[in-house]
């Protein structure tokens, strides 16, 4: 899978709204066939920054999301809400989906 990190600093005054402006590109993100999760955090340190978690099936899902119409939109629409060029990392890994964190498992948790 692609599995990619991306850290946006949101301008102070568009901080409280990220999600709502971002909405329309995760929700239409969310529902693209290869996409396996994209989800937004925001720092407990710093209330302008957003992570963003996200991960793709395979090389073939990441480009058909980079070329989709809502990726283009979201180029053009969320900018203008951006302190500064959002950071990433891109990697490729073997796996499919989350690993279990077994030096914090939790006791009778049936998964572990």
């Amino acid at each position: 899978m692609i599995f990619i990190t991306a850290k946006f600093r949101v301008r102070a005054e568009d901080a409280d709204n990220w999600p709502q402006i971002a909405a329309d590109f995760t929700a239409a993100t969310r529902a693209e066939p290869g996409c396996l999760w994209f989800d937004w955090s925001r720092s407990l340190d710093d209330p302008t920054e957003y992570v963003l978690v996200e991960a793709f099936r395979d090389d073939e899902a990441g480009a058909a999301h980079v070329q989709s119409e809502h990726f283009r939109t979201a180029q053009r629409t969320l900018p203008p809400h951006l302190a500064e060029t959002p950071r990433i990392v891109n990697v490729t890994v073997p796996e499919q989906d989350w690993s279990r964190l077994g030096e914090m498992a939790v006791p009778g948790d049936a998964a572990s």
